[in-house]
């Protein structure tokens, strides 16, 4: 069944307002939500902040008054939506576990993405980003098991929880973390939203960590959070590069927009929490009128109909949350040893051994970083690391528990052969 947000009547704008009890919405229970239910969540909460922000920074860079009103109007029933969804996160549950959330998030979601996406350039650019996010989920579920809480409450049996690339090895200088950029009016439709949603999601969680990184008291984990934090401000110059820059103002609003009607859409029909589903319905209503407004605003302002660049017949596949366990463990027997130079995506044995990726390693890594010394402290206490390997052992013998098990040692190897 396809999806014409452009051919759907939403809710009137004055109509959209809620009062504080609307707002304040009750959220969900540790004990009861589906770990699906609670991605997307995460990634609506996102995909809301992203629009929010764009907005507050398009209305920084117009002149024109009308155009500014309508920003507002629309910004203030976004900010109303991503009020909604957050407060669904109940306050019992802790800042590791809801970054179990975000990392699961950012294996299944990417790995849909990745898995939808039309272009072999674009579909790589995901799958790079997948696997240093798998290894984050691996990293934080150790956290979390210290702390006497079981990482599986949280992923259920749809995640695994096992070594990805390993993070000390995903720090690149910052001139290897910008990609080729996509041109809309010459990629297909999906490629679009694509971006829009993994960009939006990436940079939410960039965000969350920029702000709870500092919370927690042990120093392990507050450098745990410092060092993936930076990986995420990595991951969002590496996504956000492959937007197409020379789109206006109005083009980005419209299809910003688009991609909320899109992923509500999606949501509605897979949400299994019927009280939740029915606030999917709602913003669904309303997103249909502010990208009506959208559309309405670039043909009045550009004199440029939407159509050009829109789908007449809309979109026809809706994000959905599922295992990728067997694709995941693909990826890593294939691409795990892969790094980036410049715009392309190649395994460390290419890179010459005066490469900058090398200096930049020296430097970073002059002491052992914390996503190493958090495995190292559980091994210390429980004699192994925690994993969740539903589907056998890891796909890379190197980072089996019965081979070296080390993804330290293992990468000084690697690299050392790589620079030799």
């Amino acid at each position: 069944m396809s999806f014409n947000p452009l051919t759907e009547k939403g809710i009137p704008l004055d109509r959209q307002v809620r009062d504080w009890s609307e707002l304040n919405i009750e959220p969900y229970r540790l004990d009861e939500v589906h770990p699906y239910t609670r991605t997307r969540i995460i990634t609506m909460n996102g995909v809301e902040v992203a629009q929010i922000m764009f907005s507050h920074n398009m209305a920084r860079h117009t002149v024109d008054v009308g155009l500014k009103k309508q920003l507002a109007r629309t910004r203030r029933i976004e900010a109303q939506q991503q009020k909604a969804v957050s407060w669904l996160i109940p306050g019992q549950e802790s800042t590791v576990e809801n970054t179990l959330g975000y990392e699961q998030v950012a294996v299944d979601l990417t790995a849909w993405v990745a898995r939808n996406e039309p272009e072999p350039y674009l579909r790589q650019v995901y799958e790079f980003g997948l696997l240093e996010d798998f290894d984050h989920l691996y990293r934080y579920a150790n956290l979390l098991d210290l702390m006497g809480k079981d990482p599986k409450r949280i992923v259920g049996d749809y995640t695994e929880i096992t070594p990805g690339r390993p993070t000390i090895f995903e720090h690149r200088d910052p001139a290897d973390d910008l990609r080729r950029p996509m041109t809309v009016r010459a990629c297909d439709f999906q490629s679009v939203m694509n971006a829009i949603t993994i960009l939006a999601a990436e940079q939410q969680t960039m965000n969350f960590y920029m702000n709870v990184g500092n919370r927690p008291e042990d120093p392990v984990a507050r450098g745990l959070y410092l060092e993936i934090a930076e990986i995420e401000e990595q991951h969002v110059t590496h996504y956000e590069s492959i937007m197409d820059p020379t789109l206006s103002w109005l083009a980005h609003l419209v299809l910003h927009e688009y991609n909320e009607c899109w992923m509500y859409w999606s949501f509605l029909g897979e949400e299994v929490d019927p009280r939740i589903k029915a606030i999917w319905e709602l913003h669904l209503g309303m997103e249909i009128e502010h990208l009506r407004l959208a559309c309405e605003a670039m043909k009045a302002i550009e004199h440029r109909d939407p159509a050009e660049f829109l789908p007449a017949a809309g979109l026809d596949r809706p994000v959905v949350f599922r295992e990728n366990k067997a694709y995941v463990r693909q990826l890593l027997a294939d691409q795990v040893e892969f790094t980036a130079w410049d715009s392309e995506i190649v395994s460390i044995d290419r890179l010459p051994r005066d490469h900058r990726y090398f200096a930049y390693q020296a430097r970073v890594n002059r002491t052992t970083p914390p996503s190493e010394t958090i495995i190292e402290r559980h091994r210390q206490r429980s004699g192994e690391d925690y994993r969740l390997e539903m589907e056998g052992p890891h796909p890379v013998a190197a980072l089996r528990r019965d081979g070296d098990g080390s993804s330290l040692g293992y990468w000084q190897a690697v690299g050392r052969n790589a620079a030799e």
